[in-house]
């Protein structure tokens, strides 16, 4: 059996222990929840209908700079952390791959994608994808209003469609990372938007779409399977990154190594490019993360400041164990560790305290660490630029610890009943809560790691997705693009 076989072959067995392991207690929720807004709801809440004077300014304000933000991590801050972290020769191949990524995903998202993942299904798919009811942005225009997380709170419809863009934009584009240096421009374009399609939107509306809290109490059954399980994902760890991360798995596997892979050096160019990549991440990270309560408000700053410290912690944690192992803590090692801990408090941001916060971080950096010394090195698969070692592993360290740190007794957030109106504070089971966690990461990595590879695999056996020897060994830029990144 191959490597690759036996790690489709484990995560396969992972899943499906896990999807068993779930006690009646998740399966039964959206019932619970039904049967709570049977009880509970207001019948005035039938006829409710947001209004403009509804709408803070300072709330579109700030969704609309978290916006801006979010596309800043994308390009430039993504698309240089990558470049610094490959070979000269194939520096400008991924600047064009994440640009270009950004620019078909925004351009699908308006067409389709934002139906998809944000309007309400229909029939048995209703909890796994949306509709086409605001296909090429059909009814949205500068009137239309999207619910945020308060009752009687809502931004313009477009201010939401412009922030979720962003997420749409930035999670395939992660994903060129585990395979840099050895993939062909069309075939992994015609990935992005098949990937988006049948990965990414579906895995949008089970985690996010709901009704929102003024129409849920009356319509129970209007949100994404995931949510309705009752799964917390602030502001993306299964949607972003264990959803890009085990793609990323998933293509270096079928895509193969590099040649001379673990036979010659293969060094970053330009760790200055990817330390000013990162530092793009991280402040843009605010945007994706603050940004991700829809609101401005106090559970905004505690998303911003779990951002800042989590991060920190991370990096910290990092540096010191090479400094243990190595003798030597180096920027590299530092600035993974900065994005390992920004994957982890991903999820959890909006529902730890700064302290668990900080935790969450250094326990995430420990155990990407490992991932990518040690379990990278004993399996011998080329995941280029460590897209599944930190963003899949720390974004399922992430959100199986938003179950531990979200707990109100720890100093957490809790989470919402939004089947009353006004919405209050529910009942907090860490128990129970972790075992949902545990559903929510099984389900996305069976979900995407499951059809990444079988995309990746039709385009390899059609179109081809790997360059010839050749072409691999003299570099991306010129024969893909025509170009070179550096003309001295």
């Amino acid at each position: 059996m191959t490597i690759s076989q036996k790690i489709a072959a484990g995560v396969g067995a992972i899943g499906a222990s896990m999807l068993l392991a779930v006690p009646a207690w998740a399966n039964n929720a959206a019932a619970t929840v039904a049967d709570a807004v049977a009880e509970a709801a207001p019948a005035a809440a039938a006829a409710f209908t947001p209004t403009a004077d509804m709408v803070n300014k300072g709330d579109t304000t700030w969704m609309m700079i978290s916006a801006a933000l979010v596309l800043m991590m994308s390009v430039p801050g993504l698309a240089l952390f990558y470049g610094g972290l490959v070979r000269t020769k194939n520096m400008l191949s991924v600047l064009m791959q994440v640009l270009m990524i950004v620019c078909v995903a925004s351009l699908i998202w308006v067409t389709y994608g934002y139906s998809l993942a944000f309007t309400a299904g229909s029939g048995a798919t209703a909890p796994f994808v949306g509709g086409f009811s605001k296909a090429f942005l059909s009814g949205v225009d500068a009137s239309s209003l999207a619910a945020t997380f308060s009752n009687g709170v809502y931004i313009p419809e477009y201010a939401y469609i412009c922030f979720q863009m962003t997420f749409a934009c930035i999670t395939p584009a992660l994903i060129v990372g585990a395979f840099a240096e050895r993939v062909k421009f069309t075939p992994l374009i015609l990935f992005v938007v098949a990937w988006l399609t049948i990965v990414y939107f579906p895995m949008a509306h089970m985690v996010w779409y709901w009704a929102g809290p003024d129409f849920l109490p009356n319509q129970p059954g209007d949100y994404g399977y995931l949510y309705g399980l009752g799964a917390l994902d602030f502001a993306g760890g299964t949607v972003v990154h264990i959803n890009a991360g085990i793609a990323g798995l998933a293509g270096c596997l079928v895509i193969g190594k590099r040649i001379g892979f673990n036979k010659e050096p293969m060094p970053p160019h330009s760790l200055t490019m990817t330390m000013i990549g990162a530092s793009l991440l991280w402040v843009g990270w605010f945007g994706f993360n603050a940004g991700s309560n829809l609101e401005s408000n106090g559970v905004t700053t505690v998303a911003f400041i779990n951002t800042y410290v989590a991060t920190a912690a991370a990096a910290v944690a990092w540096a010191v164990i090479e400094q243990i192992v190595h003798k030597k803590p180096s920027l590299l090692g530092a600035a993974t560790g900065a994005v390992a801990g920004l994957v982890a408090i991903t999820p959890a941001s909006g529902f730890a305290a700064p302290m668990t916060s900080i935790v969450l971080g250094f326990v995430a950096s420990i155990v990407c660490f490992f991932f990518v010394t040690t379990v990278k090195s004993k399996l011998k698969y080329d995941d280029s630029l460590d897209v599944f070692g930190v963003h899949c592993v720390g974004g399922i360290i992430g959100a199986l610890g938003t179950a531990i740190v979200a707990d109100p007794a720890l100093g957490g957030q809790g989470w919402f009943d939004y089947t009353v109106t006004p919405a209050i504070p529910g009942a907090y089971d860490m128990g129970a809560q972790l075992l949902t966690q545990i559903k929510a990461v099984a389900i996305t990595l069976v979900w995407s790691g499951g059809i990444s590879a079988l995309l990746f695999f039709i385009l390899d056996k059609t179109i081809g997705l790997r360059p010839s020897a050749e072409v691999e060994q003299e570099g991306l830029d010129l024969a893909e693009h025509g170009e070179r990144a550096y003309n001295y």
